[in-house]
């Protein structure tokens, strides 16, 4: 069951919608993200808002600025430039009419701005496992471009006004799970997982969409990967892979090193880092490590700080203060973690029941858990478990997407709507 996996599709652009005339958004530095949450999981991929002003209730009819129909149904993450919001769709299916959108849209009404739908290179797997669909990566954004990953049919570049300006393939393979992991940014670069496509790390120059390197050995990985910052000003890349977490030079693509994780399956969710360790839970088997980066080789024996035989198989942890915090994606059960030693704290059962995909996000002390069926649990990030709300939105409806925060409000996606949540 892997959250946010988006089938393996090619795109050609049609010319579908025009902007409203409202200018681009120009944010002032393009080596970085164009603002606080203008990529998967917001600031560094961490999961964590630095702002305030969020609400902690909600429904149908409580703090719920506006609610609009998606022209598409899709697991991407909304991500918030300026005052728009931007996301993927898709319509159709790959036995007939499939067409992947692009959505640009006002983060104050909700609006839309300008649409651009993109055509599948066909033949493509008839279904997607789980339903998830065919738009399940999140964009990713700079101060000029908009970068979107489609599987086989490669990685595009648009600008902020809709239009495309390159495209390259990354490779052509596919997975009855479909394809997953959203871009990077690092200083000229966007790097791209391609575990499904071609198991390699690929990174391509941003202003032309040429390889710059690949990296192979990436197998069984539906993680986005993390940049790790470390004393000194040196980065390095971070994911997991089958079996093991494993540090890269993003500027190269050359491995640093690899940790055994002792997790014997596939790894979904991303990771998270903080001074220089990253945190790691995954496989269907579940289990989880901490692994201090910097070394080189194999690391097993001398950076892996601690494991666990707890974790998820679909969505991603959060760090808060000294802890580490997740659900299991079957039980819904939440987790809480020191992040010194891996002793668990606390495990205890959200009341949403059902399944949770979506990653968490924290923000004012508080962890968001969006359930598949609507309901978000909000739980105090603390030692010790405290439910402040659970609250419930959508009817019949899939909420696969993990929410973006920024300017207060609190954006949420399911397969039908697209939600802003704000404390009125």
């Amino acid at each position: 069951m892997r959250s946010c996996l988006l089938c393996s599709v090619a795109f050609v652009i049609l010319a579908t919608g025009a902007g409203t005339g409202r200018a681009a958004f120009q944010p002032a530095n393009s080596a970085r993200p164009a603002g606080p949450w203008a990529q998967f999981r917001g600031p560094d991929g961490q999961g964590v808002s630095p702002e305030k002003g969020f609400p902690t209730q909600w429904s149908e009819s409580k703090n719920l600025a506006w609610k609009v129909a998606l022209p598409g149904a899709g697991t991407s993450s909304p991500i918030l430039v300026g005052d728009r919001l931007l996301l993927t769709a898709y319509t159709g299916s790959a036995t007939g009419g499939l067409q992947l959108q692009v959505l640009c849209m006002n983060s104050e009404d909700g609006k839309l701005i300008w649409k651009r739908e993109v055509a599948p290179q066909l033949p493509e797997q008839d279904r997607i496992r789980e339903d998830h669909g065919w738009a399940s990566s999140t964009l990713a954004a700079d101060a000029e471009r908009i970068y979107a990953f489609f599987g086989k049919s490669g990685v595009y570049a648009f600008d902020h006004a809709g239009k495309q300006l390159w495209r390259t393939s990354v490779g052509t393979g596919l997975n009855g799970w479909g394809s997953s992991n959203s871009p990077v940014l690092y200083r000229n670069l966007v790097i791209i997982n391609a575990s499904v496509e071609s198991e390699s790390l690929v990174a391509l120059d941003r202003q032309t969409g040429k390889e710059v390197w690949r990296a192979g050995g990436i197998k069984e990985s539906w993680n986005t990967p993390i940049l790790v910052s470390l004393p000194g000003g040196k980065t390095e890349l971070v994911t997991a892979v089958f079996g093991k977490v494993m540090g890269l030079d993003p500027g190269t693509g050359q491995p640093l090193w690899s940790c055994t994780t002792e997790i014997p399956w596939y790894m979904v969710p991303s990771l998270v880092a903080r001074n220089g360790v990253v945190y790691c839970i995954g496989g269907r088997t579940a289990g989880g490590l901490a692994v201090r980066c910097g070394g080189r080789g194999d690391v097993t024996a001398t950076h892996r700080v601690w494991t666990v035989r707890k974790g998820s198989n679909v969505s991603s942890p959060v760090l808060y203060g000294d802890h580490m915090y997740w659900v299991h994606e079957n039980l819904g059960i939440a987790y809480c973690a020191e992040l010194s030693s891996g002793k668990l704290l606390y495990e205890e059962r959200l009341p949403a029941g059902g399944q949770f995909y979506a990653s968490p996000i924290v923000a004012e002390g508080r962890i968001y858990y969006p359930g598949r069926m609507g309901t978000t649990c909000v739980v105090a990030a603390g030692p010790r478990f405290q439910l402040l709300s659970s609250n419930q939105l959508g009817n019949r409806e899939v909420f696969n997407a993990s929410p973006a925060a920024g300017r207060g409000k609190l954006f949420l996606r399911s397969d039908r709507f697209l939600y802003c949540l704000g404390t009125r």
